[in-house]
């Protein structure tokens, strides 16, 4: 059985998160664990880990990940932001460690005025420094597959494989993919054949035991467009069908997944409820 869930707000203390994934139906939970849209981070007490860990055991919510600020570049040429970033993904993982998240979540990075060549190789060199900062932790970073809008990387498989086979410890990385990105960037995935295709293309450059998340989310833009921005499940570009095909993979079936589709009500019922219903709908008995 898929393993099903969405993102959550931890305003109010980062139980609230898992509070409200109990409340939507989900089975796993991912969450900031800082404020996205900046640098500085409140400390995170002994009494949020208390009650973060809590609220699982409670609720029966597993495979908690978290994602990362948006303000990071790990390809960028200029060297403040680079080295920012750096310290910023180390923060990330500092933070997610503490409260037992095994995963952190972020975008590669965008090369700017820089090249794709250039903009990996940052990426390479920054991963092997946050690798090796972080060594005693046992949570790890996941390269998101991103749309590929402007200059950002790892919208190509072969992106991404490069990360991987370029950094000292490999093994200290995983990928999350993300149904958008991918249609966004123009790989196919709605038809059966075309699913199939897609996933032999990430598995030849990225590799299949590399996937260690995935972002359920249908695309408001067409496929091909670059262009990132989510609609709810069957309501976007990407269909129905696509969404089948990755839930009844069962070499999916320990991977768990996680809207990240828009919040709010459609008369009294919960979106993510909603979108989660919608899901557990196209799984095969």
């Amino acid at each position: 059985m898929a393993i099903l869930g969405a993102h959550m707000s931890m305003a109010g203390g980062y139980y609230k998160a898992v509070d409200a994934a109990k409340a939507a139906g989900c089975d796993c939970v991912q969450l900031f664990t800082k404020n996205n849209n900046q640098w500085r981070a409140k400390e995170i007490t002994d009494q949020d880990v208390e009650l973060f860990r809590s609220a699982l055991e409670r609720h029966g919510i597993t495979h908690p990940i978290s994602h990362a600020s948006y303000l990071l570049n790990l390809a960028s040429p200029d060297d403040v932001l680079w080295k920012r970033s750096i310290d910023g993904l180390v923060v990330e993982l500092e933070r997610a460690d503490a409260l037992g998240i095994p995963y952190v979540v972020f975008h590669p990075g965008a090369y700017t005025d820089s090249s794709e060549a250039r903009g990996i190789k940052r990426i390479v060199r920054a991963l092997d420094t946050v690798i090796g900062r972080t060594a005693k932790l046992d949570s790890i970073c996941l390269l998101e597959t991103t749309a590929g809008q402007g200059t950002n990387l790892g919208w190509k498989f072969e992106q991404l494989g490069a990360m991987l086979d370029g950094v000292k410890e490999p093994e200290r990385l995983g990928v999350c993919l993300d149904t958008c990105h991918v249609f966004a960037a123009g790989y196919a995935i709605a038809g059966e054949q075309d699913y199939r295709a897609t996933m032999r293309a990430f598995d030849k450059h990225v590799g299949r035991k590399k996937l260690r998340a995935i972002h359920l989310n249908d695309s408001k833009s067409r496929f091909g467009s670059h262009v990132d921005r989510h609609e709810h499940i069957g309501e976007g570009q990407i269909g129905i069908e696509a969404f089948a095909h990755v839930l009844n993979d069962r070499r999916m079936a320990k991977i768990p997944m996680y809207l990240e589709t828009p919040k709010g009500k459609r008369g009294r019922r919960d979106l993510d409820r909603i979108n989660l219903a919608t899901l557990r709908g196209l799984i095969k008995a």
